[in-house]
């Protein structure tokens, strides 16, 4: 039994570095401004996507129903259209943050408007000694919905290994459970790690705008193929 936890442990570790579940993050993450906030906004996406895992998880295997493969498949498309949207939120914010137009006054009185852009820019720093902190981010709830959208996705593909793993549906809701934890603790690691070249980017802007780029394209790409494996093809 202590056997089968463990392995629940380590597989959601694994599960958390699923090519659909790193691109929603990679694209959460360029929200983040520090180490902590990414690790906040992977663990935020591992405790939405444990909570949905564990509520269907437990009607399913007490009930002992079973998802139908139409619905899986309907699950798996929104969480395509998803990551379409996660992209191209990242694509709009590296447009509209690397150019635009604002009025500018002169000594002389006379006002015009001209292009401008602070990407790549350090943030201000206060010169008052009493204001040397970091504000305090708001909890992750995009993160925690994002998560909460890819769990219902893969709950029907983790009962069948719960079923098959346990001796008993509380074995096998305790399988679900520690599966959820070793993915929070797997997506907490991966947004922090991720976070590091996206934050050390932001002094060369063509870097950070080249890594925003990537993310942005490839999460799109993901979640079209995504969608057009579960509804067209």
């Amino acid at each position: 039994m202590f056997s089968i936890l463990v392995l629940g442990f380590l597989i959601g570790i694994r599960h958390a570095f699923e090519p659909d579940h790193v691109a929603a993050v990679a694209s959460l993450a360029t929200r983040t401004t520090s180490f902590r906030q990414a690790a906040r906004q992977g663990a935020a996406w591992g405790l939405g996507h444990t909570l949905t895992l564990f509520i269907v998880c437990t009607v399913v295997l007490l009930l002992d129903a079973q998802l139908s493969e139409q619905l899986a498949g309907y699950l798996e498309a929104a969480v395509g259209a998803m990551l379409m949207l996660l992209g191209t939120d990242v694509i709009r914010r590296l447009v509209r943050d690397r150019i635009h137009f604002h009025a500018h006054r002169h000594a002389d009185g006379v006002t015009h408007f001209h292009a401008h852009s602070h990407a790549g820019e350090a943030p201000k720093v206060h010169d008052s000694r009493h204001h040397q902190h970091e504000h305090r981010a708001g909890y992750p709830y995009r993160a925690l919905c994002v998560g909460l959208m890819h769990g219902m996705a893969g709950s029907a593909a983790l009962i069948v290994l719960a079923a098959q793993a346990a001796q008993s549906i509380w074995l096998g809701l305790a399988y679900v459970a520690l599966f959820g934890v070793g993915s929070i603790v797997g997506m907490a690691v991966f947004s922090a790690i991720i976070s590091l070249p996206l934050k050390s980017a932001q002094t060369l802007t063509w870097v950070n705008n080249s890594l925003h780029a990537a993310v942005g394209i490839g999460t799109v790409a993901l979640g079209a193929t995504t969608l057009y494996q579960h509804l067209v093809a």
